[in-house]
C-alpha cells in the first residue's frame, strides 16, 4: 500500500544509489552517515530484501535494489523538476496585455525596458493586435486601448492624452506654399493621407475648418498610423495624425505642421481597460501607475515641442460636429 511506504527512507536510498556511497548521500542530505545507514536498514526490513551488497569498500546495488532505484530515481527526478517549475513560476510571474500595433511599436516599445526594470521578476507578453480582448474567453490582464472610452461593463481609465494636427514633410510644405500663401488653399491643393483608424478623421477636421463637403474622398488610405506617417515623411502628402506616434519626426523636423493657423487638438486617447476584478491584481496596478507617470512626462514633452513649433492647443473630449457622423475607432 502506498501509505505504508517510508518516503524518507526511499529518499535516502535514492541518494545513496545515485551518488554511490553513504557519505556522499549524507553530505547532500545534510544529515549524518549513521542516519543514512539507519534509513537504508529500515527500508530493507520493510521490503524484506537486501538492496546493497559491499564489494571492495563499495556499495553495489543488488538486483532488487536496481529495480527499486530505477523507479525511485525517476520519481524523485520528476518531483525535483516539478518543485523547480513551481519555484520558477512563483518567482517569474506573467503579465499579458494587448495594445494597438502602431502605438506598441512607436511609443510603448521604446519604454518597455523602463517598466521591466521596475518588475524584474515578471514575464511580459504584449500582443500588438487591432482587436480588443474578449476577457471572458482570453487570458489577458488588460488592454491598452485607443479611443474615446465608453466600453460597457469594463473598468477604464485614461492614462495618456493625444494631440492631433495635419503634418507633412518640409519639402512637401514648400511645394504647397509655392502654389498659395493661404493655409486653406494649401489644404485644398494637398494630397490628403487618410489614416482610417484614427480617432479624428479628415471629415471632422475639414468641417471644423469650414470646408465640409469639399474633400471627402482621399487618394491615400491606410489602416495603420505608422504607414500613413511614413508616407507623409516621404513627401507623399498631408496626414492628420497623432503627435504621440509622430513625436520623433516632429522633434527632428522630418515632419512639420501644415500651418500654425490650425489648432492642435488635445483629447483623452489611450485607456487601460479590463474587468473590474483585474484592478486588484498587483501587476495591473503597477502598470497603471507607471503609465500615468510616463503619460504625464510625455504630455509635458509634447506641449514643449508644440510651443516651439508655434502652434496653439485646444482641449476637447472627442469629435462632435453637427452634420458629421463619427465612427468610433478600433485599435490602430
Amino acid at each position: 500500500m502506498a501509505h505504508d511506504l517510508n518516503l524518507n527512507a526511499m529518499n535516502y536510498f535514492e541518494a545513496v544509489a545515485r551518488l554511490g556511497g553513504v557519505s556522499k548521500a549524507a553530505e547532500e542530505l545534510s544529515v549524518s552517515p549513521s542516519a543514512v545507514s539507519q534509513q537504508i536498514r529500515t527500508l530493507e526490513q520493510q521490503f524484506g530484501v537486501r538492496l546493497f551488497r559491499r564489494e571492495k569498500r563499495r556499495l553495489v546495488l543488488t538486483l532488487d535494489g536496481e529495480r527499486l532505484f530505477q523507479t525511485t530515481t525517476q520519481a524523485f527526478r520528476m518531483m525535483r523538476d516539478v518543485r523547480s517549475a513551481i519555484k520558477r513560476q512563483r518567482e517569474n510571474r506573467h503579465f499579458i496585455m494587448r495594445v494597438s500595433p502602431s502605438f506598441a511599436v512607436r511609443w510603448l516599445g521604446p519604454r518597455v525596458k523602463q517598466f521591466l526594470d521596475r518588475v524584474p521578476n515578471w514575464d511580459l507578453r504584449i500582443d500588438a493586435a487591432p482587436d480588443f480582448s474578449d476577457f471572458d474567453t482570453e487570458v489577458v490582464d488588460l488592454d491598452l486601448r485607443y479611443g474615446e472610452g465608453g466600453w460597457a461593463g469594463l473598468h477604464e481609465e485614461c492614462v495618456l492624452h493625444d494631440y492631433v494636427l495635419p503634418m507633412c514633410s518640409p519639402e512637401y510644405l514648400a511645394e504647397l506654399k509655392s502654389q498659395s500663401d493661404s493655409p486653406i488653399s494649401q489644404l485644398l491643393n494637398a494630397r490628403l493621407i487618410d489614416s482610417v483608424k484614427t480617432h479624428y478623421r479628415w471629415d471632422f477636421w475639414l468641417a471644423r475648418q469650414g470646408v465640409m463637403g469639399e474633400r471627402l474622398v482621399y487618394p491615400l488610405r491606410f489602416d495603420r498610423s505608422s504607414m500613413a506617417l511614413q508616407v507623409a515623411r516621404d513627401g507623399g502628402g498631408v496626414v492628420l495624425e497623432s503627435t504621440t506616434l509622430a513625436i520623433n519626426e516632429l522633434q527632428s523636423g522630418a515632419l512639420v505642421p501644415l500651418s500654425t493657423a490650425f489648432e492642435v487638438i488635445r483629447f483623452p486617447a489611450y485607456w487601460i481597460v479590463c474587468p473590474t476584478r483585474h484592478t486588484n491584481r498587483r501587476i495591473v496596478r503597477l502598470f497603471s501607475d507607471w503609465m500615468y507617470s510616463e503619460g504625464a512626462a510625455h504630455d509635458t514633452r509634447v506641449r514643449e515641442i508644440i510651443a516651439e513649433l508655434g502652434c496653439r492647443i485646444r482641449d476637447e473630449t472627442g469629435p462632435k460636429v453637427p452634420g458629421v457622423e463619427f465612427m468610433p475607432a478600433a485599435n490602430d
